[in-house]
């Protein structure tokens, strides 16, 4: 493809990015304002849960839709679901007709889950473009470059939604996606020309199926366990061990389905390939510790270090400047030397010092200190993100490169998952723990009424003695966490140190990271 139309291309993609990244990050900001137009508190969590089901379990499926069909379609039909989604997300409560069978915020709960389906090709599709578009060899400074804007879109998403909110009606969250969304779609489809193989194809419904209701099986255990009524259930309770089953019994049907079916939904293949393998579980790993621990730093620099729901953002800026710096230099580094085994070691190792850093945090800790943590933590970041999604691009044919993209997200997004809901209780536990023996058992008691939705203002009103020992807990808790996170972290190096070093493949060649040949793209879209 020539240099100048991939210009054209990229700025589209970024866009498509920055859609699915954002939206999730600007509507937290935005929730109490929808609770007070639509009513429904006790449905709150699921504005945000719906999103997240919808994303996670149709990622695997965009990415074979498109290694089926054609990138550039499927790309555009995500897109179209998303604008239809946020569309219909904005105006929820607004259709008269519609509000007497159907509570406004049951209708916000399902457009949003019909967004997040059109979100989850957003990410699959705009990696696996760049795969088709460029050589791995010259892979990594783009990916790198789109590595940064996820890192920006992370840090601007609660900033843009307080702005909005204050300003605006909380509608426009969704309705601002509209124009975004549409200079993407007439970028690309104007100038991106992929080529395609002509083949008939056959969808494996069944898989979709079975893999659809094994992970929100998942899911809804991640989001509802070790949670009181009405929120959650405990671990043990009928409704957490039947969801294990659940997903236990339809994702070993799912296997087998996948083993005898001739075009797989998830091809089992990919995962003999060692750095697949590998970069799989380095990919669960990095969710698992990274999202499950940060996930709770903003509620330690709102009580603890006394920052506002928007400057708690801008605190959290030095780390993904560390991950974008770190991202574009490893990238463009990787395109010049094509050699990358020693990155994800390195990163791992950043990234455990980091974790072993914030187990320091505690009710004394200052915001520079805090801060020099949190850079140290995104440049180990900026090794690992991009490095091993190529990495697993580079290990498969290009035939299943879509799929090996989305599959490489589905499992970080599911180790995350699971990160935030098992930290969750591990913060609530020491909470209590710590309550308890400098408060007494009544002040523990509070825990479970107030817990991770502890506001300024409650600390605030609360007797000097009281509010002392809540922030010393809240610390006590956070700092705990990254203890569990190290654990995870030690494993990241450790699992990178058995990575092959195998040439990234040029325009020219014809053979995977394995040596097999790869199938020639004889069609343009």
């Amino acid at each position: 493809m020539p240099r100048p139309n991939l210009k054209v291309v990229l700025p589209g993609l970024m866009l498509a990015m920055v859609l699915a990244m954002l939206d999730n990050m600007v509507v937290g900001t935005a929730m109490p304002k929808i609770v007070g137009e639509l009513g429904g508190l006790s449905k709150l969590s699921w504005v945000v849960t719906a999103y997240v089901l919808g994303t996670t379990v149709s990622t695997p499926i965009w990415g074979k839709l498109g290694d089926l069909y054609g990138r550039k379609k499927i790309f555009l039909t995500s897109i179209l679901l998303f604008l239809i989604g946020s569309m219909l997300s904005g105006a929820a409560g607004e259709f008269t007709w519609l509000n007497d069978q159907i509570t406004p915020m049951t209708q916000l709960i399902a457009f949003r889950a019909f967004q997040g389906i059109g979100a989850g090709g957003l990410m699959v599709g705009a990696f696996a473009i760049i795969g088709d578009l460029v050589p791995p060899r010259e892979r990594g400074k783009y990916q790198g470059l789109m590595g940064g804007i996820m890192a920006i879109a992370m840090i601007a998403g609660p900033l843009v939604g307080g702005l909005i909110t204050d300003n605006y009606s909380w509608r426009w969250i969704f309705y601002m996606n509209i124009p975004l969304g549409v200079a993407a779609f007439f970028i690309l489809v104007s100038f991106l020309h992929l080529p395609t193989k002509r083949t008939e194809h056959r969808i494996d419904w069944l898989g979709a199926g079975l893999l659809g209701v094994g992970i929100t099986a998942l899911v809804l255990i991640t989001t509802w366990a070790g949670k009181k009524s009405p929120d959650g259930y405990a671990w043990v309770s009928p409704q957490i061990l039947g969801l294990a089953g659940l997903a236990i019994v339809t994702l070993a049907i799912f296997i087998l389905v996948q083993l005898r079916v001739p075009e797989p939904i998830l091809p089992l293949h990919i995962f003999k390939n060692r750095n697949f393998s590998l970069v799989s579980g380095i990919g669960f790993m990095v969710g698992f510790a990274l999202f499950g621990a940060v996930a709770f730093l903003p509620l330690y620099q709102q009580t603890v270090q006394g920052a506002s729901a928007t400057n708690s953002g801008l605190l959290l800026l030095p780390m993904m400047l560390g991950v974008m710096t770190t991202s574009f230099i490893i990238g463009t580094a990787i395109t010049k030397t094509g050699k990358y085994r020693w990155y994800p070691i390195i990163g791992g190792v950043v990234m455990t010092l980091a974790m072993f850093l914030l187990t320091r945090l505690d009710d004394h800790t200052s915001k520079t200190e805090s801060t020099v943590y949190f850079v140290i933590l995104g440049l180990g970041m900026g090794f690992l993100m991009q490095t091993t999604l190529l990495i697993a691009q580079n290990s498969v044919e290009m035939k299943d490169l879509g799929v090996a993209s989305s599959t490489a997200t589905f499992v970080r997004s599911i180790g995350g998952s699971f990160g935030v809901s098992i930290f969750g209780a591990v913060f609530t536990s020491r909470l209590k723990s710590d309550i308890g023996a400098s408060l007494g058992p009544q002040a523990a008691a509070q825990v479970d009424k107030v817990g991770g939705n502890l506001q300024a203002d409650q600390l605030a009103a609360m007797p000097a003695p009281v509010r002392e020992g809540f922030l010393h807990a809240i610390a006590f808790a956070t700092s705990g966490l990254f203890w569990w996170a190290l654990a995870f972290a030690v494993m990241v190096p450790v699992l990178a140190w058995f990575i092959k070093e195998v040439p990234l493949r040029s325009g020219a060649d014809n053979k995977d990271a394995d040596g097999a040949e790869i199938r020639p793209l004889v069609a343009v879209e």
